[in-house]
């Protein structure tokens, strides 16, 4: 039986929640490896709706839920999210869930940070969510971060303190704020150790262990492969690698523990925020898409930038991230357009590419190719079959199959867990 790590292969915002939950019916365990709580799941189980952001979604289920150390953790938020969901009767506690003790946190300071340079950007911004992601990644790296495991030793902190004010002081004062009130960042951690403790363990030894006994592990990314911090849409990305390579690293697991990878990918494309979007449709038809799919996001409630399926960028994204197969989401959006479009290529002055260029500059010209395709007039909302699908529509998922050179494994025809045709196993392959 194979481990499954799953991604998103687009710019986030797939549907890689529902996915990701009716995998995690199946797994043994769920493990977040990067990102921090900007991503945004939806569960639909039943008649309730499930709002993630930090918490792995095999907690819904019951399912042993681990934040590995390649996340960045905001304690406070963490608890918040954790009340919200044991309001809807959702169990969370030390046997079903645990956090790794060398998770670097998010700091009331980052989010300042976050904001101050979001907001002096101008022209310049890249439409970050504020919630201090990039700031603590740069903590992290810059060998300054306080962990969680840090937080059982609070009384010897100040070398660390003396290390973290000494750049954010720097960085505050251009902005004409004041120093960092180093005595009231003890006391917030202070007031939230304790909870976040309780949840804290070395997760790659527990992990190591589970993967031992030969129970199946579910890597959960967030984000996606667009936003990844090298392969994204640069500098409109992440702060962090959302490529399947890094559920290795970010868990404590080694490369061989990721067997089948599992990209999600809409039917069609959306954006959420600033940069690049060769194939957004500003018009009617793109709106359409934007209210059929309810392309609002789950974090931030910002309307999503809404266009046709690409697969020049998701024949990339699967390629840099070695993706096995893709589930794709959301086809019942596409359900009652005359004449659907997908990407094949590009032009850009004069030249046709079949990739995606680095620079900027030529992502901001680049000009998609279109293959036209009938579209269907009949429901695919609900279907769990292919024999419940129309001619038309089955036609499209195989032309998509055959553009992105990846096999599709799954399709999602709802926000429904169980409205998912099952074609590839990722569990059993």
């Amino acid at each position: 039986m194979a481990n499954v790590a799953v991604i998103g292969a687009q710019w986030g915002d797939e549907g890689k929640g529902k996915i990701v939950d009716w995998l995690a019916s199946r797994a043994d365990a769920v493990v977040r490896f990067q990102g921090g709580h900007n991503a945004g799941h939806t569960l639909v189980v039943g008649n309730q709706t499930y709002k993630l952001s930090l918490l792995p979604s095999g907690i819904v289920t019951g399912t042993l839920s681990i934040i590995g150390n390649g996340v960045v953790l905001d304690p406070w938020a963490l608890r918040d999210e954790i009340a919200k969901l044991q309001g809807q009767g959702v169990d969370i506690n030390t046997d079903n869930f645990a956090i790794a003790d060398n998770c670097p946190l998010i700091l009331p300071i980052h989010r300042d940070l976050d904001g101050l340079r979001e907001a002096a950007a101008g022209a310049g911004k890249i439409g970050t969510t504020g919630r201090g992601i990039g700031p603590a990644y740069e903590d992290k790296v810059g060998r300054r971060a306080i962990r969680v495991c840090d937080l059982a030793h609070l009384d010897s902190l100040e070398p660390q303190l003396d290390r973290l004010c000494a750049h954010h002081d720097a960085l505050r004062a251009g902005f004409g704020q004041p120093p960092v009130d180093r005595a009231q960042l003890i006391a917030d951690l202070s007031e939230i150790a304790d909870f976040v403790l309780q949840f804290a363990q070395p997760v790659w030894k527990h992990l190591h262990k589970v993967k031992k006994a030969g129970a199946k592990i579910l890597f959960e990314g967030a984000q996606g492969v667009l936003l990844d911090i090298d392969h994204g849409t640069y500098p409109f990305v992440t702060s962090s690698n959302t490529v399947s390579g890094t559920a290795a690293s970010g868990s404590g697991l080694g490369p061989s523990a990721i067997g089948f990878v599992l990209g999600i990918a809409k039917a069609y494309t959306t954006r959420v925020g600033s940069g690049p979007f060769p194939t957004e449709l500003e018009d009617e038809t793109g709106q359409r898409l934007g209210e059929r799919g309810r392309e609002f996001g789950t974090v931030t409630g910002r309307k999503r930038r809404c266009g046709w399926f690409d697969a020049v960028l998701v024949r990339q994204a699967c390629a840099v991230s070695g993706v096995t197969g893709i589930a794709l989401t959301k086809l019942d959006v596409l359900d009652g357009f005359e004449t659907i479009r997908i990407c094949t290529g590009y032009r850009l002055r004069g030249r046709i590419l079949d990739y995606y260029p680095s620079h900027a500059a030529d992502q901001a010209e680049v000009e998609p190719i279109y293959e036209e395709m009938p579209g269907w007039s009949e429901s695919t909302a609900g279907a769990r079959s292919y024999a419940e699908l129309p001619a038309q529509a089955i036609k499209y998922i195989q032309r998509v199959q055959e553009l992105i050179e990846t096999p599709i494994a799954l399709v999602s025809t709802s926000p429904e867990r169980d409205d998912t045709i099952l074609i590839r196993d990722p569990f059993s392959d």
